[in-house]
C-alpha cells in the first residue's frame, strides 16, 4: 500500500485515526498502530510480513541479552542476522551475477523478490541494536512498542530512517494534540502535491525525453530531461518524507527532517548535509566515525571516505551503476576536502551554487540509468555529442500543458525557502493554497496518470 493510494487515504488511513483516537490509553495505542501497521506493509507482501516479524522478534530477544551483560559477542551475532537477511535478500542475485561474469561460469542466479522498506527496517534495527549495545538508549521491554518502532507505517516504506533514540521517549509518553495534528495535515498534503503534481510530472517528462533516440533529444533535450528527473527524485523522495513527517506529527511523533532544500547547496558537502540526512548521518555514525573519520592519516582517510560512499551506494541498490554513483560522490568529496576547499573561500556563491548543481545533475545519470552503455549515451549527449537536439520533440510529447507548467512553478517555490518564507507571511491564503493542491493531487490520483515511485523497493 502507498501513501498516493485512494486505499489508503480514504479508507485505510481515516479508519486507522479513528480507531486510534478512540483508544485512549497509551499502550492501546500502541496496539493499534502495531496492528495496522502490519497489516500495510502485508497489503503489499503477504509473505514477508513474517520476515519483519521474525527480523523483530529476534532482535527483541538478543538485545535483551546484550543489555543485560553488554555480551560482545551476541551484539556481532545480531549485527550478522540483521545484515545477513538485508544481503541475501538484496544482494544474492547481483554477487551471483557477478561471480557468472567475473569467473564466466553460470551459476543459476535464484529469483529474490525484494522486500518492500528492507533496507530502511534493516538499518533502523541496527541503529536500536548498536546504541543499546553502546548504552545510548535503554533496551525496549516492551515487543509491541518496539514493533512500532520498526514497522510503523509512517516511516516503514521509504523512510526517513529514524533513530530510536529519536523516539524512545514518545513511544511511551508522546502527546497527540491539535497543533500537531493540524501542521501534520498541512505536512502530509504537501508533500502528496510534491509526489503527485511535480514528481510525476516531471519523471514521465524525462522518460518520454529520453526513451527518443539521443540524436533526437540531443544537448538540449538531455539537459533538459536530467533537470526533471533532478526535480523528480528531489519531489518523489522528499514527499514521501513529509507525508511520513506528517503522519508522525498527527500521531504525536517528531521524525527528524530528511532533507533541508539540497538544491540550494553550494558545494558537494553541503549538498549531503541536506539531502537524504538520515542516511548519511547514519553512515557517518556507525560507518565513518568508527573507521576512524578524519582523525587517521591520509590514505586511511580516502580508504574510510570511498568505503563509505561505496556502501552508500550499494544501499541503494545492487547494481553497478549504483556503485559507481556512490564512488562519483565519494572522489568529489575527497577532491573538495583535499584540493578545493581553500579556494572555495574566494569563488562567488552563485559560482558555487551553479557547479554544486551541474555535479548533482551529472551524478543523476548514474542513478537513473540501469546499463552502462544507457550511462554513456546519456552523458555524451550532455556533452553535445549528438548535436542540440531537434527541438520538435517537446512538442511531440506535449511538453507545454497546464501539468508541466504547475510542476515548474511548484519545483520553484518548493525547491527554496520561497514557499515557507510564504507559510510565514500569510496561514490562511498558505492553507488555501495547500487545499487546492491537495485536491488537484486526488483528481491526478483518480485520473490514474503516471504514478512510479523510485524509493519503493529499497
Amino acid at each position: 500500500m502507498e501513501f498516493t493510494s485512494l486505499i489508503f487515504l480514504f479508507i485505510f488511513f481515516p479508519l486507522f485515526l479513528l480507531t486510534y483516537f478512540v483508544c485512549k490509553k497509551r499502550n492501546l495505542r500502541n496496539v493499534v498502530l502495531f496492528l495496522f501497521s502490519l497489516f500495510f506493509y502485508a497489503w503489499g507482501e503477504p509473505l514477508y510480513v513474517f520476515l519483519v516479524l521474525f527480523s523483530i522478534f529476534i532482535n527483541y530477544i538478543l538485545t535483551k541479552i546484550i543489555a543485560k551483560n553488554k555480551n560482545k559477542l551476541m551484539f556481532i551475532l545480531t549485527l550478522i542476522f540483521d545484515i545477513g537477511i538485508l544481503v541475501v535478500f538484496k544482494y544474492v542475485p547481483f554477487i551471483v551475477t557477478s561471480i557468472n561474469s567475473i569467473l564466466k561460469i553460470n551459476l543459476p542466479v535464484p529469483n529474490i523478490i525484494l522486500p518492500i522498506g528492507i533496507s530502511f527496517y534493516t538499518f533502523q534495527m541496527l541503529s536500536y541494536v548498536i546504541d543499546v549495545y553502546r548504552e545510548k538508549v535503554k533496551v525496549q521491554n516492551n515487543i509491541i512498542y518496539l514493533g512500532c518502532y520498526i514497522i510503523a507505517f509512517p516511516q516503514l516504506i521509504a523512510g526517513p530512517i529514524v533513530r530510536y533514540a529519536t523516539i524512545e521517549d514518545e513511544l511511551d509518553n508522546r502527546k497527540e494534540n491539535l497543533k500537531d495534528f493540524t501542521n501534520g495535515v498541512r505536512r502530509f498534503m504537501i508533500g502528496l502535491a510534491k509526489k503527485i503534481l511535480i514528481a510525476n510530472t516531471m519523471g514521465l517528462l524525462a522518460q518520454e525525453i529520453l526513451s527518443q533516440n539521443a540524436s533526437v533529444y540531443g544537448f538540449v533535450g538531455s539537459w533538459v530531461a536530467m533537470i526533471c528527473y533532478s526535480f523528480q527524485i528531489l519531489f518523489d523522495f522528499s514527499g514521501y518524507s513529509d507525508m511520513a513527517i506528517g503522519i508522525g506529527r498527527m500521531l504525536g511523533f517528531h521524525y527528524l527532517e530528511n532533507f533541508n532544500y539540497p538544491y540550494l547547496a553550494d558545494s558537494i558537502t553541503d549538498f549531503w548535509h541536506r539531502w537524504h540526512i538520515s542516511l548519511s548521518t547514519f553512515f557517518r555514525d556507525y560507518v565513518y566515525i568508527p573507521l576512524g573519520g578524519n582523525r587517521v592519516k591520509m590514505p586511511r582517510f580516502v580508504i574510510n571516505i570511498l568505503i563509505v560512499w561505496a556502501l552508500t551506494g550499494l544501499w541503494h541498490g545492487a547494481s553497478v551503476n549504483f556503485i559507481l554513483w556512490g564512488l562519483y560522490y565519494g572522489i568529489i568529496l575527497l577532491m573538495e576536502k583535499l584540493i578545493f576547499q581553500k579556494y572555495f573561500q574566494k569563488v562567488p556563491k552563485v559560482l558555487k551554487h551553479i557547479y554544486a548543481l551541474v555535479f548533482v545533475i551529472l551524478g543523476w545519470v548514474l542513478f537513473r540509468s540501469i546499463t552502462l552503455n544507457e550511462i554513456g549515451t546519456i552523458y555524451k549527449a550532455m556533452f553535445g555529442f549528438y548535436g542540440l537536439g531537434n527541438i520538435n520533440i517537446f512538442g511531440y510529447i506535449n511538453f507545454f500543458n497546464f501539468n508541466t507548467l504547475l510542476a515548474f512553478i511548484l519545483s520553484f517555490f518548493l525547491a527554496t525557502t520561497l514557499g515557507q518564507k510564504m507559510q510565514k507571511i500569510n496561514w490562511v491564503i498558505t492553507d488555501i493554497l495547500i487545499i487546492i493542491l491537495f485536491i488537484l493531487s486526488i483528481c491526478e490520483i483518480i485520473i490514474g496518470s503516471y504514478n512510479p515511485f523510485i524509493y519503493f523497493r529499497f
